[in-house]
């Protein structure tokens, strides 16, 4: 008796083939569309707040959009979506770790003790 996993679920994804008749040389999924389109907006943005220009032919944005793309769903899995990904990324940002160096805390010490009559 053989068992049906559940990989079938993990293997359709939902993808643009392109246009009918006409399909794409590179299969992506509909998210990374998006994600690329957002990345490509934020990033023509920046330029314009720099510059104060927009150009024809974005290429650095594009270029830099599809790298950041590509690195945001190199972690992507059916189990890690893009939205938990881009979260962990905006919030560990910050250096998390630990410091280089030992850092000691205070000693306390009772050097100072009064001994009051009655309690407040």
């Amino acid at each position: 008796m053989k068992l049906r996993t559940d990989d079938d679920i993990y293997r359709a994804r939902l993808l643009y083939l392109g246009p009918p008749g006409y399909t794409f040389p590179v299969h992506l999924p509909y998210a990374q569309y998006g994600v690329f389109a957002a990345l490509l907006a934020l990033y023509m943005f920046i330029h314009w707040m720099f510059t104060f220009t927009v150009d024809i032919f974005p290429a650095w944005e594009i270029a830099l959009a599809m790298v950041s793309t590509s690195l945001i769903f190199r972690y992507v899995d059916p189990d890690r979506p893009a939205r938990t990904v881009i979260r962990t990324v905006l919030t560990d940002w910050r250096r998390t770790r630990e410091p280089g160096t030992e850092q000691r805390d205070r000693r306390l010490s009772a050097s100072r003790i009064r001994i009051r009559e009655e309690l407040i």
